[in-house]
């Protein structure tokens, strides 16, 4: 890694590039059945197991308002871990990973506020590729809705 650089996990969500910082990423495995629990808010699509744990399953184009796709080959599970908590991230792909370096980051401004901006760290450079970098602590925060708990 390129000293003053963070590694991310980058993914993709409908047509577009997103990046997660790796050190909250447990690791990722591909979508198979995930079990549909009662009460659970919209954007949660219930639960799976994930290497012995029980992980409730945030379907992160529900959650920033983009119509559902069926999962495929290509659909992934990034399970990430903060503050003990765990969830899975359901992303349309997931593959690859990156340094990015800070002084390519640039804030998500004013102009996403109150859209999915809410969830944004910032926009990185990466070559010709606008990259959305996803605030971890926000997302997993978003899961704890009333009647759900993340353990």
């Amino acid at each position: 890694m390129t000293p003053g650089s963070d590694s991310y996990i980058l993914f993709t969500l409908a047509g577009t590039t997103y990046a997660l910082r790796s050190e909250y990423v447990r690791h990722m495995e591909m979508c198979d059945h995930v079990t549909r629990v009662p009460n659970a808010p919209a954007y949660v699509d219930g639960v799976v197991s994930s290497r012995g744990q029980v992980v409730p399953v945030i379907n992160l184009r529900a959650r920033f308002g983009f119509d559902r796709v069926e999962a495929d080959a290509r659909t992934r599970l990034i399970i990430v871990e903060l503050e003990s908590r765990v969830v899975a991230l359901l992303a349309d792909s997931a593959r690859e990973f990156v340094t990015i370096r800070p002084d390519s980051i640039q804030p998500p401004g004013t102009a996403l506020a109150g859209l999915s901006g809410e969830y944004l760290e910032g926009i990185a450079t990466i070559g010709d590729r606008l990259v959305l970098i996803l605030n971890v602590k926000d997302i997993v925060n978003a899961a704890n809705a009333p009647g759900f708990a993340v353990v």
